[in-house]
């Protein structure tokens, strides 16, 4: 079987992947108490004991963490090792506030190096492909993470990183790249090139692992039709390890927690409460393999559910459905829950390019919200429409899919600023006033 393929671990019967779990947690919770004075003094408010904690079924008593414990803690207050046994830190992209740092042991970059290898090898990568890399190298965790899987895996590594996409096609014709690894609104640029300059046939693209974004299924539709590949959903947090927490097999129907590394719950985000297997709550996450960081009960943000139904592919290891946004991505406009995942749908239902963005303003004590999305060139070179039918199409179909009324302005191909990362979707100007 393929190098990283590790069906011993990835296979292992429910049963046992728990009891390993089980074992790790035990060991880490004693740990963390032992070397983390924040933990100790955060489980001792809550009355709770390492000895407390005999198994994943007592997971629940742990108290949770949040982004702002880690920025209270910056820089070194999380840190569970002595410094000199660290060798990296990754960081976080966020731009207001404390950053959040990570800290990793040699141990931690194997462990994430693994991980990210069988994300690798299950979008059908071995060491006869070419991995071109093109996530950003640096802070960000997406370029080292996968750089680091497709060395384990043996693929030539193209460590592109993100941004000049005309390096990126030459590189990408010229050496054969056969995996293509960035966020999916950089594929979704790269494939706009690709037919623009009349390269499809001359690339050798077979399959795309894209992550750090949410994205839907429209848009993995798109993509893999404009580049003629599989599009594979990866999921990570820099808190966590990075990309390789989780990852999509061949069915593409959720991405496998590596469960033999990360504990997952489902909660409700207003109350804690544990949710049970199948309802959509906020994802929080455990790592029990970790040595320099190692979060207890970490709450992403993020909305999804998770599955334990029978995968064709044969791994055992829960699914995590692919999040519908994060709780604190949801805007709250004119009294309505929306979210960019939703425009999007729209959009893409239409014919659209993922090409838009969201501008929220507020005029006296009344929200206002307007979609600006491309023409496509086909659309623009072969009109069967009028800009004004197109506006008026789209405004119906956001008033269905959100139940408000939204202002949409359609634009000339190439207006939208093109996103070498993470995409920028929404602009909200309330915060200015």
């Amino acid at each position: 079987m393929k190098k990283y393929y590790q069906p011993e671990i990835e296979t292992m019967p429910v049963e046992e992947l728990q009891a390993l779990q089980s074992e790790r947690l035990v060991k880490q919770v004693q740990f963390v108490y032992d070397n983390v004075k924040f933990y100790h003094e955060k489980m001792d408010e809550a009355g709770i004991k390492p000895e407390d904690i005999k198994g994943i079924e007592d997971l629940h008593k742990l108290p949770f963490i949040t982004k702002d414990d880690l920025r209270d803690q910056y820089p070194y207050g999380l840190l569970a090792v002595p410094l000199e046994d660290c060798v990296r830190i990754q960081s976080t992209s966020g731009t207001t506030g404390r950053r959040v740092v990570a800290f990793y042991t040699q141990e931690d970059i194997d462990l994430w190096d693994e991980c990210c290898a069988r994300a690798i090898v299950a979008a059908g990568g071995t060491k006869e492909d070419v991995c071109h890399v093109c996530y950003g190298y640096g802070l960000f965790t997406g370029g080292p993470g996968l750089n680091g899987g497709s060395h384990k895996v043996g693929c030539l590594t193209l460590p592109m990183s993100s941004g000049n996409t005309e390096r990126q096609l030459q590189f990408m014709t010229d050496l054969g790249s056969t995996i293509l690894c960035c966020t999916p609104s950089y594929a979704a640029n790269l494939g706009e090139a690709v037919n623009e300059r009349g390269l499809k046939d001359k690339i050798k693209l077979k399959a795309g692992i894209f992550g750090a974004e949410p994205w839907t299924e429209e848009m993995r539709h798109n993509i893999e039709e404009s580049l003629g590949i599989k599009a594979y959903d990866i999921y990570g947090l820099t808190e966590i390890s990075g990309p390789g927490v989780s990852f999509e097999c061949e069915e593409q129907a959720g991405m496998h927690i590596q469960e033999d590394h990360f504990i997952a719950e489902i909660i409700d985000p207003n109350t804690g409460e544990v949710l049970p297997e199948g309802e959509v709550g906020e994802l929080v996450f455990t790592c029990i393999t970790k040595k320099a960081f190692p979060l207890l009960r970490y709450r992403t943000r993020d909305l999804c559910r998770l599955t334990r139904e029978k995968c064709s592919c044969g791994r055992t290891h829960v699914r995590m459905m692919k999040p519908k946004g994060r709780s604190d991505d949801m805007m709250i406009v004119k009294g309505v829950n929306v979210w960019p995942s939703q425009i999007e749908t729209v959009l893409l239902n239409q014919g659209y390019q993922a090409n838009y963005q969201i501008v929220v303003d507020r005029v006296g004590n009344n929200d206002t919200i307007e979609v600006q999305v491309e023409l496509t060139p086909e659309m623009a070179e072969n009109p069967t429409m009028t800009v004004a039918e197109r506006e008026k199409k789209i405004v119906a179909g956001l008033k269905s899919m959100l139940g408000i009324k939204v202002d949409v302005k359609v634009v000339e191909p190439k207006t939208i600023t093109r996103s070498e990362g993470k995409a920028v979707r929404v602009v909200d100007k309330r915060h200015l006033y």
